[in-house]
């Protein structure tokens, strides 16, 4: 199962959209279930499917999506890709046994930090940038235990959350384990806009994500 949340502008008391002259739009964020598990629930599919949508109907988008690898039919890991195209490593498989430097591992995944704090940075820091920010999508997929061995990343999320205006459609895990720090203060925003994606809905929730969004922008 997965969770799509939106957030109001700084200001505004609930997750949603704002309405009324002058409101701006502010960050989105999707959830997922944990990584290794969450391969059948399409959640990154749906977050293309969204984007292109979005782009076709003239909203302006930019951000990032993790991507599986796989080599053999095997899944080997996974990718950062940015939606101007870069890609990096986020994880890799790793072996069992245990060497001289710090290793930042989820389950059997080895986690490039340099890789996707190179990428993924410069993403967020440009957020607020630019005449059209009110008007402007950005995509976070996702934060999760992955991504949040970045302090730089949680930073640069609470940053974005906090200060900008700007619409952002992001995926965070469903609660399972250990709470994530993060992610629990996104959860528990009162302005954020929850929408639980299922195997069973995820077809027909899409364009409810896109309308919201698109609202958002307006």
């Amino acid at each position: 199962m997965t969770q799509h949340c939106l957030q109001r502008p700084k200001g505004n008391s609930s997750w949603g959209c704002p309405s009324g002259p002058g409101s701006r739009s502010a960050p989105a964020f999707p959830s997922a279930p944990p990584r290794r598990e969450r391969a059948g629930i399409g959640k990154t599919t749906l977050i293309q499917k969204a984007t292109e949508a979005l782009k076709s109907s003239g909203v302006p988008i930019d951000g990032f999506y993790t991507e599986e690898v796989r080599e053999g039919g095997r899944r080997i890991g996974f990718d950062v890709v940015t939606l101007s195209g870069r890609r990096g490593t986020l994880s890799r498989l790793g072996s069992d046994s245990s060497t001289a430097r710090r290793e930042y591992r989820v389950g059997q995944y080895i986690v490039d930090l340099v890789s996707f704090e190179h990428l993924v940075l410069p993403v967020l820091r440009n957020v607020d940038l630019g005449s059209d920010t009110g008007k402007k999508v950005y995509v976070i997929d996702e934060i999760g235990k992955m991504e949040l061995f970045s302090r730089s990343f949680i930073q640069a999320v609470r940053q974005t959350l906090t200060g900008s205006g700007t619409t952002i459609l992001g995926t965070i895990p469903i609660p399972k384990g250990k709470p994530l720090g993060l992610v629990e203060e996104i959860r528990s925003r009162k302005d954020v806009m929850m929408f639980n994606v299922t195997k069973e809905n995820r077809d027909n929730i899409l364009q409810d994500i896109v309308t919201t969004v698109q609202n958002c922008t307006k």
